[in-house]
C-alpha cells in the first residue's frame, strides 16, 4: 500500500503522542520516588530507598535489593546480590506482580554497596495554547520569559522549584507541522519532552510547566517536517534555550538566624543593580566604587558625601557593599595620567583626607540602610603592579587606613587583592611576607585576595590539578595549598584576621571563542563542576567570604560569565537579558547549602584525589560536608571530554559506631537523595561534581577535620 505524506505525518504524530504519554508516566513515577519510605529494616539491616518502580536502583559494588511496597501493607522481598545497580522492575522478583495496582520501590543494602547520585524529579508541561503571531528567528525559537513584575528590567530566566513557568515556542512552519521538544539537565539527562501540532505561518505556542527537580535546564526543539533548530542568541550557542530552577531546601537545611548581616558568605562581581537576581542566586554583597578617580575625576574637593547620592539599588539594604577605593585620577597622579595600584598620589595628605570622607560616607550609609551590619569593608588596592618603592606602598596603606578609621569606627580595611593567594613574589602571601617588616600589617584589619590559582582557570586547569605533582614547588600552586600558605602568613603578622576572596572565576578552556557551536554542553557541565569546587576550597580553607566572577559573559575573555548574554554576540558588562549556565545554578545551590555556616575545616586522612570540607550551621546546628574527587588522568579524557560519572568510592563517618540511620545527600544542583548509613558509616561514590552530605552529629565530624589556621568563624 502507498501512504500519502499527510497519512505518514498523522501516524507519526499519534505515535509520538503515545510515546510522550509513556515518557510522562515514567517521569511521574520517578518524581514520586521522594514519597517512598526512606529506609526499610529487614533482619536488622537497613535498606536505603534507591528507585521507584521502572527506575534504576543505582550503586557501585555489589548489594542485595529489596523490591515491593510498604503501603497500604508491607509486601517486600530480598533479591540479589546485584552488581553496580539494577532496574527496579517487577521482573527483579518474579513474573507475578507482588502488589498489583500499587507503586513499588527498591531499596538497597547500603552497608555493602556505594551510593551514587542519579537524576531525580521531572519537568511536566501542559498542552500548549497556540495563537497566530510572534517574531520567529528562523523556523523555530524558544524561550522561558519571566512573569515576575520585578524582572521587567532584568531578565534572568530563574524560577522557584514547584512554581509554574511558561515555555514559549514561536514557529514559522511553511505548512502544518509538529513541534518536538525536550529538556535536558546539566549532565544531559532527559527531564521532560513532548510534541504538539502547529498551523503554518507565524504562531506562538505557550506551555505552562512545573519542575520537581532543581538546577540548569536546556530546551531543544525542532519542527518534525520543516526541521530547523533553536537559533544562536548572543553568547548562547544555537540549539538550546536555557533556564534555571532554584532549589527549595527549607525542609532539609534548617533556617539560620543571623546575628548580623555581614555573617553571610557570598558576593558577586557583575549584575550591579540586579537585586532580584542576586537574591535568587543567594548573593548578599557586591563591590561599590568610592575611588578618587570615580568620585573626583576632574579636581579636588568636588565630591561631597550625601545620602541623596546613594544608588537606589543599595537603599533597600538587601545587598551589602564592599567599598573599593583604589584608582587615582590624572590630576592627582605623578604621571599626569590615571593610574591604578602603581604609584603614590602626588599629595598623600589629600589622599588621606579623601579617605576620611569615604569613611564618613560609608558610616552614614550603614547607619541609614544597614543597621544590622556590624562592620564596613574596604578594599584598598586591586591586583597591584607597584612601581614606587616598598616604603611608599606601606605609606599608601597607612594613609588609607588612618583616613578611613578617623571617621568610620566600624571600618575593616583590607588588602592587597593580589591576583592569586599563594606565596610567589607578588601573590598575596608574598606581599605580606615582603612588607611585614616595614609595618604593612599595622594598616590591615583583614586580607582580601583574588583566588586565581593559574593563569587560565578553566575545566582543563582545575584547582586540584597540581595537588599530585611530585615536585613540591609545583604542588604548592594548587589552590588548597595556596590558601593554607596565605592563612599561615596572615597568622604570623596579625592573628585571626579576616580573609575575603573578592574574585575568582572559571573561564572556558584556553583558546575558546563565543560562536554558534560553542560552548558544548559538556564544556558547560565541566565549568560548573570546577567553579563549585573552587569556591568550596576557598571557603573550606578559611575565607569568610567568596565572590563569584562574573554575572554575564563579557567581551574581553570568553566564558567567565555564569549567564549567557542572549543579546550581544560577544557579551556585555551591561547585559540586561540573560539566561543561566550550569555554573549559575551550581552557585544557587551552594549558597542555599553553605551560607549561614562556619567552616570546620578539611577532612583528615582522605585518599589521594578525594577532597572534603566540613561546615556547620551557625549556632551549633546541622553539619554539611562537601565531597568530590578529581583525577588528572581522566579529566579531561583522552578524547577531550569531561565525564560526569567517572569517580571513586569513599566511606564517610557521619555518626557514632553502632548507629544505623539515614542522611540527606544533595547533588551539585541541590536535588536531595536519602542515603543510609550502617555502624555510623555511609558508602558513597564520588565524582567530579561536588555533593553535600547533611548530617547532625557534629562531634563525630569535629574529630575528622583540621580547622584553617586563624579562622575564627563568621
Amino acid at each position: 500500500m502507498i501512504y500519502s505524506r499527510p497519512s505518514i505525518a498523522a501516524g507519526l504524530g499519534q505515535f509520538l503522542k503515545c510515546l510522550c504519554g509513556i515518557l510522562f508516566a515514567v517521569a511521574s513515577l520517578a518524581a514520586r520516588n521522594a514519597d517512598a519510605q526512606s529506609t526499610v529494616n529487614i533482619g536488622g539491616i537497613p535498606y536505603t530507598s534507591c528507585a521507584s518502580e521502572h527506575g534504576t536502583c543505582s550503586f557501585d559494588g555489589s548489594a542485595k535489593v529489596v523490591f515491593g511496597t510498604t503501603s497500604p501493607s508491607q509486601k517486600l522481598s530480598i533479591h540479589g546480590p546485584f552488581k553496580n545497580g539494577v532496574a527496579c522492575v517487577n521482573g527483579i522478583a518474579s513474573p507475578t506482580d507482588p502488589a498489583y495496582g500499587y507503586m513499588k520501590h527498591c531499596w538497597y543494602d547500603s552497608s555493602t554497596a556505594y551510593w551514587k547520585a542519579t537524576p531525580t524529579g521531572a519537568i511536566t508541561c501542559s498542552s500548549p495554547t497556540t495563537n497566530p503571531g510572534g517574531t520567529p528567528t528562523g523556523p523555530i525559537s524558544a524561550d522561558t520569559p519571566s512573569t515576575d513584575p520585578a524582572s521587567t528590567k532584568y531578565h534572568a530566566r530563574l524560577f522557584a522549584e514547584g512554581s509554574a513557568f511558561p515555555l514559549v515556542f514561536v514557529t514559522a512552519a511553511p505548512s502544518a507541522d509538529h513541534v518536538a521538544w525536550s529538556i535536558q539537565d546539566d549532565r544531559g539527562n532527559l527531564r521532560g519532552s513532548g510534541t504538539f501540532p502547529v498551523p503554518s505561518g507565524r504562531q506562538t505556542s505557550t506551555l505552562s510547566c512545573t519542575s520537581t527537580a532543581s538546577g540548569y535546564f536546556a530546551v531543544t526543539a525542532t519542527l518534525l517536517r520543516a526541521g530547523g533548530t533553536l537559533p544562536e542568541a548572543g553568547t548562547r550557542p544555537k540549539g538550546i534555550a536555557t533556564f534555571g530552577v532554584l532549589p527549595d531546601l527549607s525542609s532539609i537545611i534548617p533556617a539560620v538566624t543571623y546575628a548580623r548581616q555581614d555573617q553571610h558568605r557570598f558576593g558577586m562581581q557583575g549584575f550591579y543593580g540586579w537585586a532580584k537576581t542576586l537574591k535568587d542566586l543567594g548573593v548578599s554583597q557586591i563591590i561599590d566604587s568610592r575611588q578618587m578617580s570615580s568620585m573626583e575625576p576632574n579636581g579636588p574637593n568636588t565630591w561631597t558625601p550625601s545620602l541623596d547620592n546613594v544608588d537606589p539599588f543599595f537603599k533597600s539594604g538587601d545587598i551589602m557593599r564592599l567599598v573599593r577605593v583604589d584608582g587615582i585620577p590624572a590630576w592627582a597622579s605623578p604621571t599626569g595620567a590615571f593610574q591604578d595600584n602603581t604609584r603614590l598620589p602626588t599629595d598623600l595628605n589629600y589622599y588621606r583626607t579623601f579617605m576620611a570622607r569615604v569613611g564618613a560616607d560609608t558610616a552614614a550609609i550603614r547607619q541609614a540602610y544597614y543597621p544590622n551590619q556590624r562592620h564596613n569593608y574596604y578594599q584598598v588596592t586591586w591586583e597591584p603592579d607597584w612601581k614606587d618603592s616598598a616604603p611608599d606602598f606601606v605609606a599608601l596603606y597607612k594613609a588609607a587606613y588612618t583616613g578611613l578609621h578617623s571617621t568610620d569606627p566600624n571600618a575593616v580595611v583590607m588588602g592587597t587583592t593580589s591576583p592569586d593567594p599563594g606565596a610567589c613574589a607578588w601573590c598575596m602571601g608574598g606581599v605580606l611576607a615582603t612588607y611585614a617588616s616595614l609595618g604593612l600589617g599595622q594598616y590591615l584589619d583583614g586580607v582580601v585576595t583574588h583566588s586565581y590559582y593559574s593563569d587560565k582557570p578553566s575545566p582543563s586547569q582545575p584547582p586540584e590539578q597540581r595537588d599530585t605533582d611530585p615536585d613540591p614547588s609545583k604542588a604548592s600552586r594548587a589552590l588548597d595549598l595556596q590558601m593554607r600558605a596565605l592563612r599561615a602568613q596572615m597568622q604570623a603578622i596579625r592573628p585571626n584576621m579576616r580573609l575575603w576572596s573578592s574574585e575568582v572565576g572559571i573561564s572556558y578552556d584556553p583558546g575558546s571563542a563565543y560562536g554558534p557551536n560553542y560552548p558544548s554542553a559538556n564544556q558547560l557541565y565541566a565549568q560548573a563542576a570546577v567553579a563549585a569546587r573552587t569556591h568550596l576550597i576557598v571557603l573550606g580553607e578559611g575565607a569568610q567570604v567568596t565572590y563569584f566572577f562574573y554575572g554575564a559573559d563579557f567581551p574581553e575573555e570568553a566564558g567567565y560569565g555564569s549567564f549567557f548574554d542572549v543579546v550581544n554576540p560577544q557579551g556585555s558588562h551591561t547585559a540586561r537579558n540573560v539566561s543561566p549556565k550550569p555554573e549559575a545554578m551550581a552557585f544557587a545551590a551552594m549558597t542555599r547549602i553553605i551560607d549561614g555556616t562556619r567552616t570546620l575545616g578539611h577532612l583528615n586522612g582522605l585518599p589521594k584525589m578525594v577532597y572534603g570540607y566540613a561546615f556547620q550551621q551557625m549556632g551549633g546546628g546541622t553539619v554539611i560536608t562537601a565531597l568530590w574527587t578529581h583525577n588528572n588522568a581522566n579529566w579531561p579524557t583522552p578524547a577531550g571530554s569531561y565525564s560526569p560519572t567517572a569517580g571513586t568510592t569513599y566511606s564517610l563517618k557521619v555518626d557514632n559506631v553502632g548507629t544505623n540511620g539515614t542522611v540527606t545527600v544533595l547533588d551539585m544542583m541541590g536535588n536531595p537523595h536519602t542515603v543510609g548509613y550502617v555502624n555510623g558509616i555511609m558508602n558513597l561514590t564520588l565524582t567530579e561534581s561536588p555533593i553535600y552530605v547533611v548530617s547532625q552529629n557534629a562531634s563525630v565530624m569535629a574529630a575528622q577535620i583540621t580547622a584553617p589556621v586563624g579562622y575564627t568563624g563568621q
